[in-house]
């Protein structure tokens, strides 16, 4: 063979050999993503802060009892995970995937690296999975490390116990703790939407800060729609609703038809805003030094089938569900009154050493009605104002006790007590955790927004 054939038939066993690896591009881009300062702080700050802050709150007289699972983090340790994934979902899990997934693209764009990027990886398809995985591991680390030092400084302080749950009735410490874990994985759907928007918005946006803003961004936004009054299948079709739908698995039965919606919808807009991300890439040209991905065409081309997914999602949670209204009626709102007291009620009983009582001998049942009857007993407010019965064994007296409601547009209630002071009132109780108040004096519940079941 003549030297000029060699030559000819070399260079695409060269190319071949010089081909990277998808692995070896994921470790180089994985070492890019953690070799900054912030995102090094970020990654001690999940994995320390948590547990200190959960340790610290548990050294304090006073409880964060206005977010749920707070009242009870003098009681176990399964309680602070919850408090923290509550703050998670609002704050924290949209801001870390703004900082790691929304800027994974866009800098490049700012040192102008992708030609020698190209040229070591050769492969466009290689350099987006590998910047998607780097991502994606980055920030289930990131999670990983605010679930499990929550939970560390929560089992360290207040130990290994019961839990009360959203319904009144107490959870073992080991079906805490499997509820717990499950909650925080639930939550890893949304994050993950989350964060294959800001790989949407680093692709198509470029250099602009708009891309790393828009997982927070798009977060705030669908925070904001929770607070307005919509119809229940316009709220489940939200991207950031399963950050919310978690609180159903701490009830008895679990309320998983709205967690599993939830979850379920924020898969759907991770597949596609990825989808959307890996074309608008392929579709750049990395010629030119001036196409740094950004353009209203970009923005559109990723903007619409997001809204279009929006608008099939509501339709499709309409139908399958027959959810209308914002899902907050009157018997939703007794029954759980009811239930979570009768529960609460023996948890009393327990704590002041008087004889034990069934759900089935209480007899509970509750009254309800908002505004003082003047509007419909339906939808969210803090006019909700229920009277609870119940009778107790030999005693032919029937028990009352009143309690103002505040509930919430996506179904969670606070009761406070309103008399009589020796049922509902604020007094101190021993537990074995320690002094503790009254469990009928404040408690939290939550009403499932689905249409219940009917029972056989």
């Amino acid at each position: 063979m003549t030297a000029s054939a060699t030559t000819v038939l070399d260079p695409p066993r060269t190319a071949a050999a010089r081909r990277v690896p998808l692995s070896r591009a994921c470790r180089f881009e994985l070492v890019k993503v953690v070799s900054p300062w912030r995102t090094r702080l970020l990654l001690l700050t999940c994995w320390i802060a948590p547990g200190l802050f959960v340790a610290a709150v548990n050294q304090q007289s006073t409880l964060p009892s206005d977010t749920l699972f707070g009242r009870w983090m003098h009681a176990t340790g399964w309680a602070g995970p919850l408090v923290v994934l509550g703050f998670a979902g609002i704050w924290a899990l949209p801001l870390l995937t703004s900082v790691v997934a929304g800027d994974i693209f866009a800098s490049e764009d700012r040192l102008g690296t992708w030609r020698h990027l190209l040229v070591a990886v050769r492969s466009p398809r290689r350099i987006f999975a590998a910047k998607a995985l780097a991502s994606l591991a980055v920030i289930l680390l990131l999670v990983a490390g605010l679930a499990c030092s929550s939970t560390v400084g929560g089992l360290l302080t207040a130990g290994h116990r019961p839990l009360v749950g959203l319904d009144g009735h107490a959870l073992t410490a080991g079906d805490a703790a499997g509820r717990v874990a499950l909650a925080w994985l639930c939550a890893l759907a949304p994050t993950l939407a989350l964060a294959a928007i800001g790989l949407l918005g680093s692709v198509a946006l470029g250099r602009s800060p708009m891309g790393l803003l828009l997982p927070a961004l798009v977060a705030l936004v669908t925070q904001l729609a929770q607070l307005l009054p919509l119809p229940v299948a316009a709220r489940l079709a939200l991207p950031g609703y399963a950050f919310l739908a978690w609180n159903g698995l701490f009830t008895g039965p679990a309320q998983t038809g709205p967690l599993l919606i939830g979850v379920a919808v924020a898969l759907a807009w991770a597949v596609l805003a990825t989808v959307l991300a890996y074309l608008l890439f392929l579709r750049r040209d990395f010629t030119s030094l001036a196409d740094d991905g950004s353009g209203r065409r970009a923005a559109i081309a990723g903007a619409l089938p997001l809204v279009a997914l929006l608008a099939v999602t509501i339709v499709a949670v309409r139908v399958a569900t027959g959810a209308t209204g914002s899902g907050i009626d009157q018997d939703k709102v007794r029954r759980s009154v009811a239930t979570a007291f009768a529960h609460l009620y023996r948890l009393q009983t327990d704590q002041l050493n008087r004889p034990d009582v069934t759900e089935a001998q209480l007899k509970t049942a509750a009254t309800c009605d908002k505004g003082a009857g003047r509007v419909d007993a339906e939808g969210p407010g803090n006019d909700w104002r229920c009277v609870v019965t119940w009778r107790l064994p030999g005693v032919e007296a029937v028990g009352s006790a009143v309690y103002q409601l505040d509930v919430t547009s996506d179904g969670r209630f606070v009761a406070d007590g309103d008399g009589p002071k020796e049922v509902n009132g604020y007094f101190v109780v021993r537990t074995p955790a320690g002094d503790a108040p009254n469990p009928l004096w404040q408690f939290d519940g939550t009403v499932e927004l689905l249409p219940s079941t009917p029972k056989g």
